[in-house]
């Protein structure tokens, strides 16, 4: 698979083409589970879906609430167990301040997401965290070896930036 592209990261503060977002996540997420013999089940399927198509994150009784109108479950543990596989195969992240649950935006590749939080809309946008960059410096110095890293920070999306009253 190619490299993600990082100019494509804060595609939530920004226009594109929704359509072929899904489309494309939605391919990479069948082709990661042919290739690694996962069972891509049709909840899982279309929990992802879901995510993809609201392209905001979600809590799990939203997602609940979706799949027990079109027939698919209504015991908390559907979508829980769907969630818990999409987020351990990288196609989905949890947002740890929101307990919300976010599709992600370069399904297959390694990476340690930093997730930038609007504080007025509650837009997200996915970033990354530079491999090697000042954290993986200081963890390095500290003797810790890092095995997963979220960063979560807060602030202003570009729209709502330019709503806030001038000082």
């Amino acid at each position: 698979m190619p490299p993600h592209d990082p100019s494509q990261h804060a595609q939530a503060f920004g226009a594109h083409d929704h359509g072929h977002c899904v489309s494309t996540a939605m391919s990479s997420a069948e082709r990661i589970c042919a290739r690694d013999g996962l069972q891509f089940t049709p909840v899982r399927r279309r929990v992802l879906e879901i995510l993809l198509e609201a392209h905001e994150a979600m809590g799990a009784y939203d997602i609940l609430a979706r799949l027990e109108a079109e027939g698919l479950g209504s015991k908390p543990p559907i979508a829980y167990r769907a969630l818990a596989f999409l987020v351990e195969n990288g196609f989905v992240h949890r947002i740890e301040r929101l307990n919300k649950f976010i599709a992600c935006s370069h399904p297959g590749d390694q990476h340690a997401p930093a997730f930038m939080i609007c504080r007025i809309c509650g837009a997200i946008a996915e970033g990354e965290v530079a491999p090697g960059g000042p954290l993986a410096a200081s963890a390095a110095r500290s003797g810790f070896r890092v095995e997963r890293t979220v960063i979560e920070v807060e602030g202003l999306c570009p729209a709502c930036q330019q709503q806030e009253p001038a000082t």
